[in-house]
């Protein structure tokens, strides 16, 4: 039999990355949430956080914290059902800021007006977001990863589809005798974060490019993204369907249209997670198979 109590000290450490903050959250003390997982971790005689910078979770810390995660959401819906007064269900889903920025929203606005929920989103790369679900953070995630984990299920939403974008004054500027390798050593790029690979590879894959032969801007904004395009600082890869207006009315140009990047992405959850997250799904897939591609266009 779990203690839950002190399955939501573990919980607590690993949400605000601090025990001082952690303690505040459950309103007790530091020491008594150091002594919660000390507790805990000699009931499995072996540690379950890494106390490192940022804190994480040992591999049994994650499962621990997953089983936590499903038992608040089934415990959110069994306190529903016996009870008329409407009570926010939490919610922890990891999302990439492209579909965040795009269609994300959409697909949850069934949900959000008819349930009372809680949301509690983390924004990662998609070939990251994955992590917070298999660390127990989140119920749910949209990742590019198709291989569902354990006690896991994968669903596939479609592709999204990057295009290689610029201003006609970027293009003029940078690109006079064409764009080619020499051209792109000195036309500033662009990067979501350190984890963000999409243009490293594009530029590796198309024109022999490696990462530091070429200047490129880290921003961690999908809307930034377009906005320091459009400012011509940089020339990018975006989501058609963030871009699709500017590129209609001529303020973006497509500079590479037989290079697209097409990514795949996946709606992974927990299996037996409750009813909300069968509506969640359900709610997700239908929508993604309206608005993202469902095969490559090449295919």
């Amino acid at each position: 039999m779990q203690d839950y109590k002190l399955l939501s000290a573990l919980d607590a450490v690993l949400r605000e990355q601090n025990f001082d903050k952690a303690a505040k959250r459950l309103h007790i003390t530091q020491s008594a949430i150091s002594q919660r997982i000390k507790q805990l971790e000699t009931t499995y005689g072996q540690p379950l956080l890494i106390r490192s910078q940022p804190i994480k979770a040992t591999a049994l810390g994650q499962k621990l914290l997953g089983h936590y995660q499903r038992v608040l959401q089934l415990e959110s819906e069994f306190n529903k059902q016996l009870t008329t007064e409407k009570k926010l269900q939490p919610l922890p889903i990891a999302v990439n800021a492209d579909s965040l920025a795009t269609w994300f929203v959409d697909a949850l606005a069934p949900l959000l007006q008819q349930q009372q929920i809680e949301l509690n989103l983390y924004v990662e790369d998609e070939s990251r977001t994955w992590e917070r679900l298999s660390s127990g953070e989140v119920l749910g995630c949209i990742t590019s990863k198709k291989r569902a984990m354990s006690g896991g299920e994968s669903h596939f939403l479609g592709y999204m589809e990057y295009l290689c974008v610029a201003t006609p004054e970027f293009i003029k500027r940078h690109f006079k005798q064409g764009i080619n390798q020499h051209s792109l050593q000195f036309a500033p790029a662009m990067a979501f974060d350190q984890h963000d690979d999409m243009h490293l590879q594009f530029l590796e894959k198309y024109f022999s490019l490696q990462q530091g032969q070429y200047p490129c801007h880290t921003v961690r904004s999908s809307q930034a993204f377009i906005d320091l395009t459009l400012a011509h600082g940089a020339y990018s890869l975006n989501s058609r369907l963030h871009i699709e207006c500017y590129l209609q009315r001529g303020e973006l140009i497509n500079i590479l249209p037989e290079k697209v990047v097409y990514v795949p992405l996946y709606w992974h959850c927990w299996q037996l997670s409750g009813e909300l997250m069968s509506e969640l799904t359900a709610s997700i897939i239908n929508h993604c198979h309206n608005v993202l591609l469902q095969t490559k266009k090449s295919e």
